[in-house]
């Protein structure tokens, strides 16, 4: 169902990982997708994978709630699997049929891509989403592109934008997974047919959506407009947000991890994939 689908949710908690400055948790994101994009090697592989799994620890996010946001990528992790062993051309052949080759580089590849998506999209979302709230996450945008607003960049409502896409993703998830089931209530089929016919099935449930979507959009400008908001003009903050020790020392670690990635690249230790 569409409702188990966790993307853009935010679990409270009182971990570490959700203590860590909203500012910094943007940064670590930043490096750990390029730790995640520099490992190259089993052994640069199982240090990200660990540390993952530390952070999922540590956070106490449910690891069901991990494995549901991969549900939207499942296709795509297949798809690229399926891509990379077939298109991939090595010296090894595990086996051979017809005009099509599947050598021993290309499984490895292949994993190594499935899996890098896997850490990617876990790892940020519990960085970042599950640990942040919506409004912590405006406020670190926001202090973060400051430095643009001299220029006359609006980064405050950019920031408003982004964090109110961000909520309302699970809203939107779970409206339209009502709208599907009352349509298949009135005998809508959405699974079997060709595809211009399943293409055609999804009217009934995108009109409705649109008009959800509008009607929710209308009732938050109201709300806004009735709580006198202008922007972030003479605004100011109930929680001044602040860097502490453990804030730079998850930042070491980070650092720490790009680094030894970098050098398991450059001296080629591991099985290098």
């Amino acid at each position: 169902m569409l409702r188990d689908i966790t993307l853009g949710q935010f679990f409270p908690g009182n971990s570490i990982v959700h203590k860590l400055d909203p500012r910094m948790k943007i940064i670590l994101t930043v490096l750990y997708i390029a730790v995640v994009f520099t490992a190259n090697s089993v052994l640069g592989f199982a240090l990200i994978t660990a540390v993952s799994l530390a952070m999922i620890m540590i956070s106490k996010i449910s690891i069901v709630a991990v494995l549901k946001s991969m549900k939207p990528l499942l296709f795509i992790m297949i798809f690229t699997a399926v891509i990379n062993v077939f298109f991939t051309a090595g010296e090894e052949v595990l086996f051979s049929f017809w005009k099509i080759t599947v050598y021993k580089e290309g499984v490895l590849f292949a994993a190594k891509m499935v899996w890098r998506l896997f850490l990617l999209i876990s790892g940020t979302f519990v960085i970042l989403t599950y640990t942040t709230s919506p409004v912590a996450l405006t406020d670190a945008i926001e202090r973060l592109t400051s430095p643009l607003a001299k220029i006359g960049v609006p980064t405050h409502e950019f920031a408003m934008m982004m964090s109110i896409a961000l909520r309302f993703i699970p809203t939107l998830i779970e409206e339209t997974d009502k709208i599907m089931c009352a349509q298949k209530a009135r005998g809508a089929n959405f699974e079997t047919g060709s595809i211009a016919k399943r293409a055609k099935a999804l009217v009934p449930i995108l009109i409705p959506l649109f008009i959800s979507s509008f009607r929710r959009a209308d009732e938050l400008a109201s709300a806004m407009e009735c709580r006198l908001y202008h922007g972030g003009k003479g605004r100011t903050r109930l929680k001044v947000l602040r860097l502490s020790a453990r804030d730079f020392i998850a930042l070491f670690v980070f650092l720490a991890l790009l680094a030894g990635n970098i050098l398991l690249n450059l001296y080629k230790v591991g099985y290098v994939i």
